[in-house]
């Protein structure tokens, strides 16, 4: 590999209780039940709209999204990193392939401006090139065309580039792409081995150094 494009949520910051935590303030605020940490965990992954809408279900309106979306983005916004970590071996695995000058991004389905803040505030936003969010393309990953412009600015060819994240959804994006799909063991999106089968499974990212092309 001559570079490598990250998920964020799952992959490089273990965010799952205070997305769970904003998730179930915004259903005490609409007065619905909560739910349990897993089945939230479970919706992440598609961007905050999709998110509100798994956890609303179907007969929820496009009123009730809306609403929901708002309050759960207050919350989010205040509570960011209450609890929010790196990954072990995160820091430790991008600072050597950052010493070997490999180019790294990340894209992620959360919203650009939360996703730079997060990153600055656990000083993880040094490591990347390039940061772009569910708001910074037209379309959302699995779609390839976000990555594929980020592969672009990076100067990496899509076989030589490997999309790391938790989730089928990460695993489609580079299959869409024609990237190498790199999957964390850890993490809390949805995956299943047998449908959507990663090239490579790692258990931390001090594991990619190996693929580097030196």
């Amino acid at each position: 590999m001559r570079g490598f494009v990250f998920d964020l949520d799952g992959t490089l910051i273990d965010s799952k209780m205070d997305l769970v935590n904003a998730v179930n303030a915004m259903l005490h605020d609409t007065g619905r039940a909560q739910l349990p940490p897993d089945q939230i965990a479970r919706y992440v992954g598609h961007g905050a709209p999709q998110l509100m809408a798994s956890t609303l279900g179907l007969a929820s309106s496009e009123a009730d999204r809306r609403e929901a979306l708002t309050i759960f983005l207050r919350h989010y916004c205040e509570h960011k990193i209450d609890e929010t970590r790196p990954y072990p071996g995160v820091v430790e695995g991008l600072q050597t392939l950052s010493d070997v000058k490999i180019p790294m991004a990340v894209l992620t389905n959360k919203p650009t401006q939360l996703s730079l803040e997060i990153l600055d505030g656990l000083r993880l936003t040094r490591f990347f090139r390039a940061i772009y969010g569910g708001d910074s393309f037209a379309t959302k990953k699995p779609d390839p065309a976000g990555v594929l412009t980020i592969l672009r600015e990076l100067g990496v060819k899509p076989e030589k580039c490997a999309m790391v994240g938790d989730s089928d959804v990460d695993v489609q994006t580079a299959r869409n792409a024609g990237m190498v799909a790199v999957a964390v063991t850890y993490g809390f999106g949805q995956h299943d081995r047998q449908k959507c089968a990663g090239d490579v499974y790692v258990d931390s990212l001090e594991e990619l150094t190996p693929l580097v092309e030196w």
